[in-house]
């Protein structure tokens, strides 16, 4: 860590002579190394903030987890990781783990907040404790805590007048799960831009997928079979899922079938073809979250507002002109 033992004994007795910095690296040096602190020290643990993520497969995640991250060590917090896998730690377990650290505050991306059907009680026990708590991306109306979204109706207009202004009249969403929040705001704008731009939505041309390559392959196999030629996804895996299935039928991208990603993860421009998608502005999201908990954690209050940020359309080369 860089300092001397003198430093050390400074910091564990609570002596003058010590800069902050020097103080919290230390505090966070024996967290790290699974040292009890002293008693007068163990309300500093309050420097933790859970980030809790649902995966970290998808490349938007880690991304967003490291704009969070170094905006929260900027702070003088230190994040803990909280990531979700396959039958292992729950969301609600990962709760119960960060209150048992007494954590100052939580972010959470990408949880069961964004679904209606999932469960909700480990919200209210932290709105219980009056522990502070943003959410990243759109939430379920009733939770009470402020959230930082990307307009997802924005983001569909972008996808969605891009492919129409390309000739592309069969026009299919691939969508979340049927209770996923962003994902109905965006099969409300892509119903309301069929009407506006004369083209049909037929039940046909819009499926529901989990957010993995492998289900957007199976939607998207469904939907070849009515004749779409252009796909609005709703994440970057998702369209490269549409790629693979329309590879598998022998057609091509973007020659016969277009494709518009959603999130602007990375390597996406490294793809074949590059995939034109819509970006989401993680960084400054990622910030106004750290901001926003910041603000709650300082005792200032903070409405629980949403805090739409615009997405940006990225072209690249899996959208074409129609056949």
């Amino acid at each position: 860590m860089g300092v001397s033992e003198a430093t050390v004994s400074r910091v564990l007795n609570g002596k003058p002579g010590v800069s902050e910095a020097t103080r919290q690296a230390v505090l966070s040096a024996l967290d790290v190394l699974g040292y009890e602190r002293p008693t007068q020290l163990r309300g500093e643990r309050a420097r933790l903030v859970g980030l809790v993520l649902p995966e970290l497969q998808n490349p938007i995640f880690p991304a967003l987890g490291e704009v969070v991250g170094g905006a929260l060590a900027q702070l003088g917090l230190t994040p803990v990781l909280c990531t979700q896998t396959k039958n292992g730690v729950s969301e609600a377990a990962y709760v119960d783990l960060l209150l048992q650290q007494q954590v100052s505050g939580v972010v959470f991306a990408g949880g069961q907040y964004a679904q209606s059907a999932a469960p909700h009680e480990h919200y209210r026990r932290l709105a219980e404790r009056r522990i502070p708590v943003v959410l990243i991306n759109a939430a379920i109306e009733d939770l009470g805590f402020p959230r930082v979204s990307c307009d997802d109706a924005v983001a569909v207009e972008q996808a969605w007048r891009h492919l129409a202004s390309l000739g592309h009249r069969r026009i299919g969403l691939l969508l979340g799960p049927g209770d996923h929040v962003p994902s109905a705001r965006k099969l409300a704008a892509a119903e309301e831009l069929a009407r506006q731009t004369g083209l049909e939505l037929p039940p046909a041309r819009v499926a529901r997928a989990q957010y993995s390559l492998e289900s957007g392959q199976a939607a998207a196999s469904r939907m070849l079979d009515d004749d779409v030629t252009g796909f609005v996804c709703a994440s970057d895996p998702l369209a490269l899922g549409v790629i693979r299935a329309v590879r598998r039928r022998g057609l091509d991208v973007p020659d016969d079938v277009s494709v518009v990603g959603y999130d602007d993860s990375a390597f996406m421009n490294c793809t074949s073809p590059p995939l034109t998608t819509v970006r989401q502005p993680i960084e400054s999201m990622g910030r106004a979250a750290v901001e926003l908990l910041s603000a709650q954690i300082g005792g200032a209050p903070v409405a629980a507002d949403e805090l739409l940020f615009e997405p940006e359309l990225v072209v690249r080369g899996s959208t074409g002109p129609a056949r």
